[in-house]
């Protein structure tokens, strides 16, 4: 299990008004705002729920970031991708796909980071396919509200540093994009072992079927 350190930068913030209307009988229908713009950063409010992503990441609605700055962010929303300038408005309409499915691209690090719902809270995670399991850290099980020591049981996980002690627990509900799965089987970690940013191990990522085509990587919900 690989163990990722977050780089943290300062970057000046420019909030934006920029809307984003899309409607349509039978269509992808959703409501963009972006509130503020990092370098390879944006906060955007999409119908209603508060999102913030890094370039590469996608939101649970679907919503790509593919770059941002202190001007501009470039989305990707069902497939078009276009710039998004400081007070712009636009409307976008696109077709629902008849699965539920997510397209990830590498972020700088060359990793697939995605914004999910784990048990109703927003958190980001990344893609592991070489985690067992979808794995957490101690401060990211308190923030979705999981007592390990009620709700966990105590178990040897092996990572790459060797055998460590962890917690055995299971999720109620973990969403991707369209991707909502029930009952997944997850661990909390502590101390060095502990991850960064939450792993989408294969506990989650089985369930799905999984397409790579160069960078481009299709996670979707089997039928």
């Amino acid at each position: 299990m690989p163990d990722f350190e977050m780089v943290q930068r300062g970057f000046k913030l420019a909030c934006l008004a920029l809307g984003i209307a899309l409607s349509a009988s039978g269509w992808g229908s959703e409501e963009v705002l972006v509130l503020g713009l990092f370098k390879d950063k944006a906060v955007l409010r999409i119908d209603g729920q508060r999102r913030v992503l890094r370039a590469g990441e996608t939101s649970p609605e679907g919503v790509r970031l593919i770059s941002a700055d202190s001007r501009q962010a470039v989305l990707d929303i069902g497939g078009q991708r276009r710039s998004y300038g400081l007070s712009e408005h636009i409307a976008t309409e696109y077709a629902k796909p008849e699965h539920a499915e997510v397209v990830l691209w590498p972020d700088a690090r060359g990793l697939y980071a995605v914004a999910a719902t784990i048990n109703g809270v927003d958190v980001s995670c990344l893609v592991d396919t070489g985690a067992t399991v979808v794995a957490m850290g101690m401060d990211q099980a308190a923030k979705l509200g999981i007592d390990v020591t009620q709700q966990g049981q105590p178990a040897q996980v092996q990572t790459a540093s060797g055998i460590v002690v962890g917690y055995a627990i299971r999720l109620s509900r973990v969403q991707v994009g369209g991707i909502s799965l029930d009952d997944v089987p997850a661990v909390v970690l502590d101390g060095e072992a502990s991850p960064a940013e939450v792993l989408l191990g294969m506990s989650f990522l089985s369930r799905l079927q999984i397409e790579r085509d160069g960078q481009r990587l299709l996670l979707r919900q089997r039928r």
